[in-house]
């Protein structure tokens, strides 16, 4: 059966956590063609306190858990690691605990900030992790702390997640393009921009298929380019006469180090029959829902 449980008659009753946020507000518009969504917010349910999460878990009684809440200011959690763990690896740790007593399935977003980026080909899910800064250590202290739960679980690691919506590097850039900056874009770091929409929709698609393993997922949009080859894409589609100077790292030091190759090898969702858009491809259909 899939992983939601195929051929039900009854509509799922989903708890969604951080709908606010980039995926949790994309998933808004995908799961509800799976059952009644739940969405509870920090004021409902903060991962920090786990007496919110149990008694939120307990009084909704979801038949599915998807959590798209996470500490994700990666540069702030060198500042705050103690936090950024809490909430990214304990919080989860108890979500997994109370799906577990629920019989219930857990679908938690993970990152491609696990790994160091040393390998020059795309990660694979069995590939070893060696997180590179906070943020990265708290996220995978998270999937291990979800996987020894013994919940029912799917994680998906996904990338260089933008929107129409919120704070990410695609908006940066079209602000700074309007505002006529000089922009200096690093170039020596390689991944796959990943709309939320396009993880809200491939989501929703794996709980609908029957046939479904559980585990874990790489989940990025096909193909990868630079920032500054994304940048210059942004520049491109938005039809912004914008220039980017290419730059290394080093030349623009942040307090948490990024792994250079961030690309995710999504065949193993492929083999389930889920293939998601190039990158290009889901960046036009970004902007074609960005107010200018």
């Amino acid at each position: 059966s899939s992983p939601a449980g195929a051929g039900r008659a009854v509509p799922l009753r989903i708890l969604l956590t951080g709908p606010t946020g980039q995926v949790g507000s994309a998933l808004l518009d995908t799961l509800p063609s799976l059952g009644e969504v739940v969405p509870l917010d920090r004021a409902q349910l903060d991962l920090a306190d786990f007496d919110s999460i149990r008694k939120a878990v307990r009084q909704v009684r979801p038949q599915l858990i998807v959590n798209a809440a996470a500490y994700t200011a990666v540069d702030q959690a060198e500042k705050e690691p103690a936090l950024a763990h809490r909430i990214n690896a304990e919080g989860p740790a108890v979500l997994a605990e109370e799906a577990a007593k629920l019989g219930v399935l857990l679908m938690h977003f993970s990152t491609d900030y696990v790994f160091d980026g040393e390998k020059p080909s795309p990660y694979l899910e069995t590939d070893e992790t060696n997180p590179l800064n906070a943020y990265g250590r708290s996220k995978r202290a998270g999937e291990r702390a979800i996987q020894a739960s013994g919940c029912r679980h799917l994680i998906f690691r996904t990338g260089w997640v933008y929107a129409a919506t919120g704070n990410n590097f695609m908006l940066t850039m079209l602000r700074l393009a309007r505002e006529g900056k000089p922009l200096r874009v690093v170039a020596d770091q390689r991944g796959a921009p990943t709309s939320s929409a396009m993880i809200a929709k491939a989501t929703a698609d794996v709980l609908n298929k029957s046939g479904g393993q559980e585990g874990l997922y790489h989940m990025t949009a096909a193909g990868s380019t630079t920032w500054h080859g994304f940048a210059c894409a942004i520049f491109e589609q938005a039809g912004l006469n914008a220039q980017a100077t290419p730059i290394a790292s080093s030349a623009y030091p942040a307090p948490a180090r990024r792994p250079r190759n961030s690309v995710l090898d999504n065949g193993r969702l492929a083999g389930h029959g889920i293939r998601l858009p190039s990158w290009e491809e889901g960046l036009r259909d970004v902007l074609l829902h960005t107010r200018p």
